[in-house]
């Protein structure tokens, strides 16, 4: 038995003073600050900390391919990153190569969690549909692989038309589970390049203007038009302009079931990125944005109408980045973020500009949980969850570094940035891994979590849009 004691318990609808007790992995009692315990408990003092569910990161991509680059990161790698960073629990995608059945991709892929220091679960992804598809996402979702990732751009690879995307739909409602969607209007981000290559260019610098804002909204609407009517749930995956947010909020005011996720380099950063040094570490889809948008971004996590924040995390390093640094339309997207999503939002807007640390939790980690079908099991500290915990010190001041990081790659699109706030001792199902900074435990541990039939009745998002 451990006892995690003299800390602030901060969960996403309340906070207060409290110690919370552990056995077998579980979180088993939430008591009031020094309550008599077993003698024989282990302490973990948290006095001064704050006692936090660990992250849920929804949105991850663990050594991924797209095109002819691979992220450089296993799941051991990724995992570690993810504790230091205070996230417990990580969701991947399984994107079939050409070729590839959506069922045999997701194999691969969820074989490989028990390589990893924490759980992890699994999105699958279609991206043709066949006669086939209805009875390979069946067995998905016997497996708890739920949620289905597609794709409204990157044609000849991983586009699904509107027929498949009605079709998945259908069918993902029907086993109790939900789109996955990334929206960028195809037409319009290539119409958008074709222009920039006939003007100013497609290298990195010129990354902003390749894709823009009217992609997003453009795709956004019509996806929302196929899910409403099918009166299915959807989960729009890194909205990065409030345009977009507001439409997935409008049609939760009209009775749909639909989320809107953020990425932390859409919040934290902008496009003046592309002007510096090295623009090609900062390809991302969607692109970096205005830093007007993402400060309108940014106050929808204030006004509800953002449902979770993610990573996006893509581990690539600066050479893959360079290679067709003159061409956007060949490089890979995606930046490394898988440690750094908690800290720079909890410095950026709970330190910053006052977001609660309820919702902080919410955004990171109940919020995550509840749209993947983890929760209470993930994201909670209540009695019965598993004992996922990040005791978090609020005032401690550092720099990032990517010497200081544990991702797989040589950059981080954060250097130098001065943050508040940091969590200094995490736990996996009751095993301490991280405390003060160092891999106390390396241990694999990790295990694929079956994602239940989701309750979206549960879920606060849908009744605090306004």
């Amino acid at each position: 038995m451990k006892v995690v004691r003299g800390g602030t318990v901060v969960e996403s609808h309340w906070s207060a003073p409290a110690d919370l007790v552990i056995d077998d992995g579980r979180i088993v009692a939430v008591l009031a600050p020094g309550t008599e315990v077993d003698a024989a408990a282990e302490i973990i003092d948290a006095t001064g900390k704050l006692v936090l569910p660990g992250g849920i990161d929804p949105h991850c991509h663990v050594g991924f391919t797209s095109g002819e680059f691979t992220s450089l990161d296993s799941y051991r790698e990724c995992t570690t990153a993810a504790v230091f960073g205070g996230t417990t629990t990580i969701v991947d995608f399984a994107i079939p190569r050409p070729g590839q059945r959506p069922l045999d991709a997701a194999g691969i892929q969820r074989a490989k969690a028990v390589e990893g220091l924490c759980d992890s679960a699994l999105h699958a992804c279609v991206v043709e549909w066949d006669d086939t598809t209805a009875d390979q996402l069946a067995t998905l979702a016997s497996a708890g692989i739920r949620t289905v990732k597609m794709f409204t751009t990157y044609a000849g690879e991983t586009m699904a038309n509107e027929h498949t995307i009605l079709n998945t739909m259908q069918t993902t409602r029907d086993l109790g589970g939900m789109v996955v969607i990334h929206c960028e209007s195809d037409a319009i981000v290539t119409d958008a390049q074709n222009l920039a290559a006939a003007s100013a260019g497609v290298d990195a610098s010129h990354m902003a203007q390749t894709r823009p804002e009217l992609a997003e909204t453009a795709s956004v609407a019509a996806v929302l038009a196929i899910a409403e009517s099918q009166r299915a749930p959807v989960y729009f995956v890194h909205q990065s302009t409030p345009a977009a947010v507001e439409l997935v909020a409008d049609a939760r005011k009209r009775g749909l079931v639909a989320f809107t996720e953020a990425v932390a380099h859409h919040l934290i950063l902008d496009d003046s990125a592309y002007r510096g040094a090295h623009p090609e570490r900062f390809v991302c889809c969607p692109p970096l944005r205005s830093a007007e948008t993402v400060a309108e971004l940014g106050r929808h996590l204030f006004t509800g109408h953002i449902t979770t924040i993610g990573s996006d995390h893509c581990c690539y390093d600066t050479a893959q980045k360079q290679l067709h640094r003159h061409d956007v339309r060949h490089m890979p997207n995606g930046l490394p973020g898988v440690e750094t999503r908690l800290p720079v939002i909890f410095s950026h807007y709970v330190g910053g500009l006052g977001l609660s640390a309820s919702r902080f939790v919410e955004l990171t980690a109940a919020g995550p949980a509840r749209t993947n079908g983890l929760y209470p099991r993930k994201g909670s500290l209540m009695p019965g969850a598993d004992a996922d915990i990040a005791l978090w010190d609020p005032d401690l001041e550092w720099t990032v570094t990517v010497d200081a990081l544990h991702m797989a790659t040589d950059y981080t699109p954060y250097e130098g940035q001065r943050l508040r706030g940091k969590p200094v001792t995490v736990l996996v199902r009751g095993t301490v891994v991280v405390h003060d900074g160092e891999l106390v435990d390396p241990t694999p541990r990790g295990r694929h979590v079956e994602v239940a039939p989701l309750d979206f009745g549960t879920i606060p998002a849908l009744v605090d849009a306004g």
